[in-house]
């Protein structure tokens, strides 16, 4: 049976993701803590992993329930900061300015978070289809796949590419624990794939043969011309205003309607 197998957000935009039980819809249509915070160079621009690479030698954690992130260097140097406070919040900045060399300030948005495509929802992807992506390397394994990836909601039961039906003239839509998903676009992907996400060191010919293996398996039930390349994975998702203010959760069954 399908359902929701993983719920991920990622509190801090570039930093590691945390997975939740239950996750509630906000008012402009995305999870909540879900790139809740993002640091900002001094011109104003977001600073994540695709800006450096070095933002793969952090391992961070975040408490939902107290605000706290804790975060680790190569080096073993651990700290935590309380982002509910506006003190704790300048000592974090600065201390991944010290880190980053660079000028940063976080800034936080409860109503919708920093994410890439401020129009839209969630991102969805199925289990199948990351183990799919992780058979084509013999290195990767679904976990590093999933931490490349970086998807919001996981869903299991289904084949591989599941995804790729809910784009196109004439998609239908999928609904997860009663909420509904439209599927707005697929997710054309950046170089923060291509990176080990423990080490931020480059996988090899990642992209070519990505690309080679997504044209081979390129599912039938998928709307070709929805997509502009096969540099692309994972769906880009919207939850109408009607759905908002609800929760999903994990076991949540998903059946496509529409």
């Amino acid at each position: 049976m399908a359902r929701i197998e993983r719920l991920r957000v990622f509190p801090v935009k570039g930093l590691d993701g945390i997975d939740v039980e239950t996750a509630r819809v906000l008012k402009g249509g995305t999870l909540e803590h879900d790139r809740e915070y993002a640091l900002f160079d001094a011109d104003g621009e977001v600073f994540n992993g695709k800006r450096t690479d070095r933002i793969h030698e952090l391992m961070t954690d975040f408490e939902t329930a107290t605000g706290v992130l804790t975060v680790e260097t190569p080096a073993g140097d651990q700290r935590e900061f309380d982002l509910d406070v506006e003190d704790d919040r300048r000592q974090a900045e600065s201390w991944f300015g010290e880190f980053f060399e660079a000028d940063l300030t976080l800034r936080r948005d409860e109503s919708l978070g920093f994410v890439d495509r401020r129009d839209m929802g969630p991102s969805v992807v199925s289990t199948a289809t990351l183990e799919a992506v992780a058979s084509w390397f013999d290195e990767l394994t679904v976990e590093s796949v999933r931490r490349r990836l970086r998807a919001n909601v996981e869903v299991s039961g289904v084949p591989a590419f599941w995804e790729d039906r809910f784009v196109g003239d004439e998609a239908p839509i999928f609904e997860a624990g009663g909420v509904r998903f439209d599927g707005v676009t697929p997710c054309g992907r950046c170089v923060v794939p291509e990176r080990d996400p423990d080490t931020g060191e480059p996988t090899p010919a990642f992209r070519e043969r990505f690309v080679e293996m997504r044209e081979q398996t390129f599912p039938d039930w998928a709307d070709e011309d929805a997509f502009d390349h096969y540099y692309t994975l994972m769906l880009i998702a919207s939850i109408p205003k009607s759905d908002r203010e609800s929760e999903i959760a994990v076991g949540d069954p998903v059946k496509v309607v529409g």
